[in-house]
Formats: structure tokens, sequence, C-alpha cells
């Protein structure tokens, strides 16, 4: 963890701030087997109807499923639509 980050990360625990709100940790909001809300991604690693790879502050969520769909994309969420069938993560950055 870089100088930057550590500073950030004191006084975010000193303010109570969710980690997923003052970092790069990602938060994932799954609504029955058809809906997911993935909180601070950086981008779609790879996307299919079948399967997606989301990029997040910390490894890639993996998606499997079929007809999924990205239904809303800002800037820090995306949104999962379709019949989700199981989720796995590969966690890059420790």
């Amino acid at each position: 963890m870089h100088k930057k980050e550590k500073r950030n990360s004191k006084l975010n625990s000193f303010l109570d701030i969710p980690k997923e709100v003052g970092g790069r940790e990602p938060k994932i909001t799954i609504v029955g087997f058809d809906e997911m809300l993935i909180e601070n991604y950086k981008g779609i690693f790879e996307y299919e109807e079948f399967h997606m790879r989301v990029n997040t502050g910390v490894g890639l969520i993996n998606i499997n499923g079929s007809n999924l769909s990205l239904e809303t994309i800002t800037e820090d969420d995306v949104l999962v639509k379709g019949k989700i069938e199981s989720i796995d993560i590969e966690r890059t950055i420790d």
C-alpha cells in the first residue's frame, strides 16, 4: 500500500467512512438471481451473453449465466441483469 493510500485509509477509518465509499473496494449487491449491482468497478474486462468479467480495484468479478446484459453503466456503478447462475472473484491485489 502506498503512503497516500495508507493516509486515506486511516482518515476513512477515523471518520467511520465505509471502505467501499472511501476507497477502491467493490460493493456487490445481488437481488434474487436476476440482478447484480457492482459499485466501484473499473471497467468491463469481458462481455458475453453467458459470461461477464468486471474489473475492480482489487480483482475481477466473474458472472456466469444466460441472457446477461449491462442494463445501467455509470462512472462508478454497473447493473447486470439476466439469469445469474454463479459468481466468483479473482483477487489480484492483496
